[in-house]
């Protein structure tokens, strides 16, 4: 009786085990977040202005280059920050870009924006590299943006600091195999690496979730 009674035994014994090992997969499988800071987190209550520097080159190719990162990256902040319940106004990236093409200077002077739009924050963009079409391979597309993020405190006192220099955003689209070069394609990489850049540059200013 002993004897067939051992497979019964082992099998109430093991199947906790079992059962544990069945499970853990699941447990590893789900998602998993992990909560940022923002790294500047004063704009709450704040005018914002976003100002954009390009060179010239790449608006010799890309004519409206500034005005659009500024247009994606001025929405995408307001959207989540909104979106958060953490008020912000920030104002018209098309009344910025105006004001630069009668003001060039304007394009490296974040305290002439400021004055000009009565800001507490400009976040000055300056982008060192900006590609759609990949360099080493033309018929190929692949989306690249490396840009320094300083925040301006207009409204600051004197003795304190009025220049926050943020961490630099290197922003690739897509990061895997690059897309074939079309016009279809081009169009819609532009506008993803766009919405990629603008998150990476917004998410700067809230906290967030990213997945592990």
């Amino acid at each position: 009786m002993l004897s067939r009674s051992l497979p019964w035994v082992f099998l109430f014994a093991v199947f906790p085990l079992l059962a544990c090992n069945l499970l853990t997969p699941m447990i590893f499988i789900g998602e998993h977040k992990k909560r940022v800071l923002p790294e500047f987190d004063k704009l709450e209550g704040a005018r914002v202005a976003v100002l954009v520097w390009t060179d010239p080159s790449t608006l010799f190719d890309y004519p409206h280059a500034r005005l659009e990162l500024g247009s994606y990256v001025a929405h995408k902040l307001f959207s989540e920050m909104t979106q958060r319940k953490l008020e912000i106004d920030v104002v018209d990236p098309r009344d910025v870009e105006d004001f630069i093409q009668s003001n060039v200077d304007a394009q490296i002077d974040p305290r002439a924006i400021g004055r000009e739009f009565d800001v507490d924050y400009v976040i000055y963009l300056e982008i060192l590299r900006f590609q759609i079409r990949d360099p080493d391979q033309p018929q190929f597309l692949r989306g690249l943006v490396d840009a320094s993020v300083v925040v301006h405190d207009l409204g600051a006192d004197p003795d304190l600091v009025r220049r926050f220099e943020l961490a630099a955003v290197h922003c690739v689209c897509p990061d895997g195999v690059p897309m074939l070069m079309s016009t279809t394609n081009a169009a819609a990489l532009r506008e993803a690496t766009y919405r990629k850049f603008a998150e990476q540059v917004a998410r700067k200013f809230y906290e967030h979730n990213i997945d592990l």
